[in-house]
């Protein structure tokens, strides 16, 4: 099939931006003045570091911290900033994010969603969802998974027209999203993400006997199916996958960067990058939907986290170097005025993969949130036509 481009806009130019919404330019990330910054921060850590007797003397004033589990509750002296997760898994935050906080803000966003939990094979609980057909008999199931610092319930209106052409809905939140665990919008590794959509499908799949099964992912969770779909276990039980503007071309600014990043992403993971941010970045043509997204208190709007810059940057990379290795039968979308992802990277993912069943829709003038666009029901449409000739 030939790479299929639909005038609907204007079209529009702009440095490529990292994030799902105003959060993060590639061009920006490890920028020379955020890099001076971390060096004093680094610098200062240093510092810190070599005064041993200092540090023993300051966490020997600390007060008792409580430590709970299933079973057992008991004070131990330590630094505050210990975590303690249920199950007994233990992780630690820096002092900058204190681990109360995070439980604190877990917590909130979780309240705002559905108690539907999912437990993964780490002990992290995440927030999933399901739209089912009223009609009991599903004509297959279709996976949603969000981009990043965003959520599932944002996809609820494609949900549910989904239900109405027969297929059962399921939505998760990955980690650090949504009602689920960790700090908002910070990604440890989207290798976490990827192993967790694994699991779920197993789930999903596993209620489901015998109906035909499809991912359909925006942005960075489009990133995280495809390479979920590199496990020849995995492509083997999905139907088919269709993609929204996914994360699949994105590069920093200098290559000296490449270098820097894993190790400035190790030593500050949880570091935000203001350079970053960029007032008035639009991911939807339509004002409304850019209201509606960022008055959302689980959508995430501040600025990217360096660990989660670094993943992103990660992922792009390996899936760049394995696209002939790609066999599932996919639809890729990608409107030609995105800011926030390359859509000249979806086109390179139609050549070189090696699907004999792949399509491709460049949408003229559109930015990078296609299913809140003016143009949403054209786009929802296109997905709807291409689920219902594959079941």
């Amino acid at each position: 099939m030939a790479v299929e481009t639909m005038s609907m806009g204007t079209d529009h130019s702009s440095a490529l931006i990292l994030t799902s919404g105003a959060s993060g330019r590639v061009r920006a990330l490890f920028s020379m003045r955020e890099l001076k910054r971390l060096f004093t921060i680094i610098h200062s850590l240093i510092l810190f570091l070599l005064l041993p007797f200092r540090f023993v003397l300051w966490q020997g004033k600390m007060g008792a911290v409580v430590i709970r589990d299933e079973k057992q509750e008991r004070k131990v002296r330590a630094a505050p900033q210990i975590l303690v997760k249920k199950r007994n898994m233990i992780s630690v935050s820096p002092p900058s994010v204190p681990a109360a906080v995070v439980d604190e803000e877990v917590a909130v966003r979780r309240e705002l969603a559905i108690r539907r939990l999912f437990t993964t094979k780490r002990g992290d609980t995440l927030f999933t969802q399901s739209w089912s057909p009223l009609s009991l008999n599903h004509r297959g199931l279709v996976v949603l998974l969000h981009g990043l610092n965003e959520h599932s319930g944002r996809y609820n209106d494609f949900a549910k027209q989904l239900n109405a052409n027969g297929f059962k809905v399921y939505g998760i939140d990955w980690i650090g999203h949504g009602g689920s665990d960790g700090l908002h919008a910070y990604v440890p590794s989207l290798d976490f993400a990827v192993d967790d959509l694994k699991s779920f499908l197993d789930k999903v799949l596993t209620e489901n006997p015998g109906l035909p099964c499809f991912c359909i992912g925006h942005s960075t969770g489009g990133a995280i199916i495809l390479k979920a779909m590199l496990d020849p276990k995995i492509e083997s039980r999905v139907s088919g996958i269709a993609l929204t503007s996914p994360a699949v071309g994105v590069q920093p600014s200098h290559p000296i960067f490449t270098v820097l990043a894993p190790i400035v992403a190790f030593l500050l993971p949880r570091y935000q990058l203001s350079a970053a941010n960029k007032e008035g970045v639009q991911v939807s043509r339509d004002p409304q939907a850019l209201i509606t997204k960022y008055s959302d208190p689980l959508v995430f709007t501040g600025s990217i986290r360096v660990r989660t810059g670094y993943e992103i940057l990660r992922i792009a990379s390996h899936l760049q170097q394995n696209l002939n290795k790609v066999k599932v039968p996919f639809l890729v979308m990608h409107g030609t005025a995105d800011t926030v992802t390359d859509p000249n990277a979806s086109k390179r993912l139609y050549e070189e993969a090696s699907s004999s069943d792949k399509s491709i829709k460049l949408f003229k003038g559109l930015l990078h949130d296609l299913l809140f666009e003016p143009e949403r029901e054209v786009i929802a449409g296109v997905i709807l036509d291409w689920l219902n000739q594959r079941v």
